[in-house]
């Protein structure tokens, strides 16, 4: 017991102090507990518009990336936005999704009562895990979803072979 004590207090004494360390994300956490202690429609005295949600900030999106027998394959998903502001490039091992969502409508903020809908630039990265014919990258987008499809190289692909258990 004493040991560990000792370990502990080592561990303290070559960790350097920051006084305003843990300060840069108490907003978000302040916004949860607010949430979570009083409810969202019983705290009409924090108006939302004096520190939007950090949630409503357009943000990479959700992307799945895994492979089939021929293919790796990208899902991302960009609900509301238009294929000609999306742009997918592709240098050597390496995958970008970049894309602008844009507000179509002019309503003046004054007479909004929510907005909660984001906008703005993003830009996603993502490293292949295998190897693949770049000239044959197809990409798609319906509904919100685009899909890119990457396929493998003969090398890349794996051969399964059967092992026998004795």
């Amino acid at each position: 017991m004493a040991e560990e004590k000792q370990k502990a207090k080592e561990a303290k004494s070559v960790t350097p102090w920051r006084p305003f360390m843990g300060f840069s994300g108490w907003e978000p956490d302040m916004e949860r507990m607010m949430d979570d202690f009083f409810g969202r429609r019983t705290r009409p005295w924090w108006p939302e518009r004096w520190s939007p949600p950090a949630a409503l900030e357009i943000s990479a999106p959700a992307v799945d990336l895994y492979e089939d027998k021929d293919d790796i394959v990208v899902k991302a998903e960009l609900p509301g936005m238009d294929k000609d502001n999306i742009e997918v490039n592709l240098t050597n091992s390496t995958l970008t999704i970049k894309g602008e969502k844009k507000k179509k409508e002019e309503v003046k903020e004054e007479n909004y009562y929510k907005c909660e809908r984001s906008y703005g630039s993003f830009v996603r990265t993502l490293e292949l895990p295998k190897d693949i014919h770049a000239e044959k990258v197809k990409a798609s987008f319906k509904n919100g979803i685009l899909e890119i499809r990457l396929p493998k190289t003969e090398e890349a692909k794996k051969k399964e072979i059967k092992v026998k258990v004795d």
